[in-house]
């Protein structure tokens, strides 16, 4: 069992890869990161948007943030098709967090659940993780889909997050919890 953290993980599923970005991303990542509807749904402080330059980003990424998130590219056929996350460890509880986003080209293709799955399987098969967590703007009803197909249960609605804009925005709470583990880990509201 390995201590989130402790490695860059490279995970391969049917269709989709998780590995670490390359250089070779930076355009790709730019594309993304201008298109407001890809960021609609999400927090504004995002790593890959604190940075103009792409490339300095990926250079930076596993500097300035690893080990506190790790950050993984999303591959499909070789082609880069977004980012998955994990972040928010807390050591007491064996808990961590995650998030996807994906170049609007790949909606509804099955690709963020793949992702989503290849990242629970990760955290709860292969790390000491035994707790993931995950929010969603009440609106982003697609993420709620890809959670509840893999396996995370709601749990609050309503919730106020500060995600970086002029008023805290409104979130539904997902946990997927390990089995056999016992649940008592609670968000505060």
């Amino acid at each position: 069992m390995k201590k989130l953290f402790s490695e860059i993980p490279y995970l391969q599923g049917d269709r989709v890869t998780l590995s670490q970005l390359t250089e070779a991303d930076a355009e790709p990542l730019r594309e993304m990161t201008e298109d407001a509807d890809v960021y609609r749904y999400l927090p504004t402080f995002l790593y890959e948007k604190k940075y103009e330059d792409k490339a300095y980003v990926i250079r930076r990424l596993y500097d300035e943030c690893f080990p506190s998130s790790l950050i993984l590219g999303v591959y499909a056929e070789d082609a880069f098709c977004g980012l998955a996350e994990i972040y928010g460890y807390r050591a007491p509880f064996l808990k961590a967090s995650t998030g996807y986003r994906l170049a609007k080209k790949y909606w509804g293709k099955g690709i963020a659940t793949e992702t989503l799955g290849l990242l629970v399987r990760y955290l709860l098969l292969d790390t000491d993780v035994r707790i993931i967590t995950a929010s969603t703007m009440i609106e982003n009803r697609a993420s709620a889909n890809v959670l509840q197909k893999n396996g995370f249960r709601h749990v609050a609605h309503d919730v106020p997050e500060d995600w970086g804009f002029d008023a805290p925005v409104l979130t539904d709470k997902w946990i997927c919890s390990h089995a056999g583990y016992r649940l008592q880990y609670r968000f505060r509201t």
